[in-house]
Formats: C-alpha cells, structure tokens, sequence
C-alpha cells in the first residue's frame, strides 16, 4: 500500500462521496506523474507560533532532493536562507535576507547540515512529506476506496478546475513521518489528467495545515549543493 498524507479538511467541501473509476484513477498516478515529470515548482507554507515559513524552489522527484529559497512570514530573519534537502538530511546556507528565488547554481560555500528531524519540527516534517508527493509507481485504483479514500468536493485553482480527494485512511495506511495520525486521512486538490496542484497536510507539531501548492513559479531543475548525495 502506498503513502498517503493525512491532511485536515479543504475547501469547498460537497462529499464525502465513493470515488468513481475515473476518480480513483485519477488519485492512483497523481503522485507517480510528479515522477514521471521529473520534477515540480512549489511553495511550502509552514505555520508556526512564532510566525510562518514559506519554502518556493524545486523539489526533483527521481532524485528525491529539494532546493530553494526560505523566508520567514511575521517572525524574525533568523530562518531566512537558502535550504536543500534529502530524505535523512537538511542542507542550510543561512542569509540576512533570503531572495525571492533561489540562485539556479547552490552557493560554493556556506552550507551548515544537520539530520532531518523526523518529530516536532514543522518544517523538517513539511520536506519530508512534499518528498513523499513523488512515487516510481502508480497506487493501486481499486484499493484506493476500500481503504477509505473519496471524492469530497470540487475547486478552482490558478484557472485549473480541479477535484478534491482524500486518500486512504489512517488506520488503512502508513502516514509519513511528522503527520498527524487523524481516522479522516487525505485531501489532494487534482486535474482531469491526474495532475497534483495542492496539498493540504496537517502535521503534529503545528496547530493549521501546512499548505503545498505546485507550478507558483517555473521548474528550475535542482543542482545538488556541496556535500548532497541525491539518490539514483
């Protein structure tokens, strides 16, 4: 069984409601399309106490690594940098001011790394889930409502009309390291061609969702920073 993210509730809520064959179809390769693509754009928003992180960069599927720009929202500088990352490990070059965007080529220099932390942090939950959001292989379409998955309204995003989907339940599935354990598990925001353009994920070291929102900028394909190993 594959791993589905437990996410709170999205908007524009009609259902829930059975997946049709289409649906469920569609739910089954949305995560193998971010493979097959390669790679996405996005943006992380990661509430906080303290005040929020935004993430925007470039997350390459095949290799399972991330980059891009870091920026704290309603709090201090002390988080602004450029960050990279892998499934064991997060890479920090620290700034005064992060710019907007992430340079194309990593620094040379300046990079601090530590574990990725699978508990109590948000942010290190938050990267680790939006790896999560490539897989080698579609999911299995007709297992995928016995085990609580559903349609559960429909949206609009960024001139996409897009249907709302949870995935499996929590009881059904393995949830990825830092979400949060609810009975009630996926919302992903998905295309007619099963392409991924939101996902909400409540984590447990936060009080709101984090927010994934894919294509907020042009794919620029990640360049692995000094002492990233990118798996093959």
């Amino acid at each position: 069984m594959a791993t589905f993210l437990v996410v709170d509730s999205g908007s524009a809520p009609a259902g829930p409601k059975a997946l049709t064959s289409d649906q469920a179809s569609r739910l089954a390769v949305t995560r193998f399309l971010n493979y097959q693509a390669g790679g996405r754009a996005l943006t992380i928003d990661v509430p906080g106490t303290a005040g929020g992180l935004t993430f925007t960069g470039s997350i390459d599927y095949r290799r399972k690594v991330g980059y891009g720009a870091m920026r704290g929202t309603g709090r201090d500088t002390s988080s602004d940098g450029l960050i990279q990352w892998t499934a064991t490990t997060v890479f920090v070059h620290p700034m005064g001011k992060a710019p907007a965007k992430a340079p194309a080529r990593p620094p040379e220099s300046g990079w601090y790394s530590r574990p990725l932390q699978r508990y109590g942090s948000s942010l290190d939950s938050s990267l680790a889930i939006a790896l999560k959001l490539g897989s080698d292989r579609p999911d299995n379409a007709e297992l995928l409502p016995q085990n609580g998955a559903a349609w559960v309204g429909q949206d609009r995003l960024d001139g996409h009309q897009v249907d709302i989907m949870t995935g499996p339940s929590a009881r059904a599935t393995s949830a990825p390291a830092g979400a949060t354990g609810a009975a009630d598990a996926v919302r992903y925001w998905i295309g007619s061609d099963g392409t991924m353009y939101r996902v909400r994920v409540g984590v447990a070291s936060a009080s709101r969702p984090v927010v994934i929102d894919f294509d907020t900028q042009k794919y620029v394909p990640v360049r692995p920073a000094p002492g990233v190993t990118p798996a093959r």
